[in-house]
């Protein structure tokens, strides 16, 4: 989106118990990252919510981590965030594609991510994304993850798991013995 061009941004949303979330950067390009960061923790902070942060090497390790503290830790949600600047080879097209495709399936599990992964063509189109006094990408990454969170807290409740339990399993072992 050019930077001169208006558009609608949803209001925060509000919450009645308090938000957790997980912010998961790929530090490469460290200027930028910095500044994703900075956006994303002031909107989470602005919602009363508390977050934990944590680097990966790379844009194509940020939905692993996730998908780890999804399954090992208690996180409402999760801050995807990074920069891939397009090089002389194929490898940008790789990383881009895989990465967004990675977070796209987490999501559609359930997850709630807020995707600020930039991938822009230079240096100079990543800061003016980046800044969080410019168009904080960082921070529109975490106001789309507390949306997500808002959602899930509306239509569901805690998660529950798919497939066999043990407790199911000894209840209808105790029934078979009855």
């Amino acid at each position: 989106m050019a930077s001169n061009e208006t558009h609608h941004v949803l209001d925060l949303p509000s919450f009645d118990k308090p938000v957790k979330l997980l912010i998961v950067v790929a530090p490469y390009y460290k200027d930028i990252a910095d500044q994703l960061v900075a956006g994303a923790k002031a909107v989470i902070e602005d919602v009363g919510g508390t977050w934990d942060l944590v680097e990966v090497p790379g844009a194509l390790e940020v939905p692993s981590a996730i998908g780890m503290a999804d399954r090992l830790s208690n996180f409402d949600g999760f801050v995807a965030l990074g920069c891939v600047i397009r090089g002389e080879t194929t490898h940008y097209d790789t990383v881009c594609n895989d990465s967004s495709r990675a977070l796209t399936l987490l999501g559609l599990q359930g997850l709630c991510i807020g995707n600020g992964i930039l991938t822009v063509e230079n240096h100079q189109q990543a800061v003016v994304r980046a800044e969080a006094k410019g168009q904080n990408k960082g921070g529109g990454a975490a106001a789309a993850a507390l949306h997500l969170i808002a959602l899930a807290r509306r239509w569901g409740g805690p998660k529950q798991g798919v497939g066999f339990h043990s407790d199911a399993i000894q209840i209808a072992e105790g029934s078979a013995r009855a």
